[in-house]
């Protein structure tokens, strides 16, 4: 992927590693534009950027995916990159079912169903472009889940598969498709806690890695920094027990 000239659309790009994503983009020149669901946050970042653009999106509303899609292409019909990144993370607990559906449903329609949806939507554009990349942002555990979060971790190892499939059926196209794993970041995506939490890699640290991957390995499929590649790799590793029980914090 070329990491200047774009003009990039970036889902979930109000806060965390989203908004980080967006300004390292935007600081590179590109034309950047970020979607989430409270105008007020977009506004926010918009500002302490000067030139990136927004557009307020439900991603859990197929129809208003559609409507959107076409409105993005209109207003900046230059676009040829996504990163699907908005995504949300909630603890379920499965011994009360169904009561926990609603959560599962909330998250299966957000991480999962809202980056397919997007990217069928936008796909006919991109085939236009001599240069389009579709980017999903996956997660470490993807690879080993996290047992307090079930569907997140399935909606993860789903966009994995997914991205896997899709680079497949569009090689020889002008479309890339890059998935970015990343692993436990400082970031609000689990509540305040989590954005000063030691045990997660900085955000401005983890963006800088992601970036000179991007960089400096073009054709790279997937991203993955040096923290997150005992998850990734765990399997292949041979040691999938041991990484899942770090993970959970299982003590034998």
């Amino acid at each position: 992927m070329k990491t200047t000239g774009n003009t990039i659309l970036i889902t979930g790009g109000g806060s965390g590693i989203g908004r980080a994503l967006a300004e390292a983009f935007h600081a590179l020149g590109n034309k950047v534009i970020i979607s989430g669901r409270r105008r007020a946050v977009l506004d926010e970042v918009t500002a302490a950027n000067p030139g990136m653009a927004s557009m307020v999106l439900d991603a859990t509303q197929a129809a208003g995916i559609r409507d959107f899609a076409n409105a993005l292409t209109r207003e900046h019909p230059d676009l040829n990159v996504v990163i699907n990144n908005a995504g949300i993370m909630k603890n379920e607990d499965i011994t009360s079912a169904p009561d926990y559906l609603d959560t599962a449903e909330e998250t299966i329609a957000t991480n999962l169903l809202a980056p397919i949806r997007l990217t069928a939507a936008l796909l006919p554009h991109f085939l236009q472009k001599p240069d389009a990349a579709v980017l999903t942002v996956s997660s470490g555990l993807a690879f080993v889940p996290m047992v307090a979060t079930p569907t997140y971790s399935a909606t993860k190892s789903a966009i994995h598969a997914y991205s896997m499939a899709i680079r497949e059926q569009l090689k020889g196209t002008s479309v890339e498709v890059i998935e970015i794993i990343p692993p436990y970041v400082q970031t609000t995506l689990q509540g305040d806690h989590q954005a000063t939490d030691d045990r997660a890699m900085p955000l401005d640290a983890y963006i800088a890695e992601v970036m000179d991957i991007l960089t400096n390995q073009p054709d790279a499929t997937e991203v993955v920094v040096e923290r997150c590649k005992p998850l990734r790799f765990a399997a292949e590793n041979g040691n999938f027990d041991q990484v899942f029980a770090m993970v959970n914090g299982v003590h034998s």
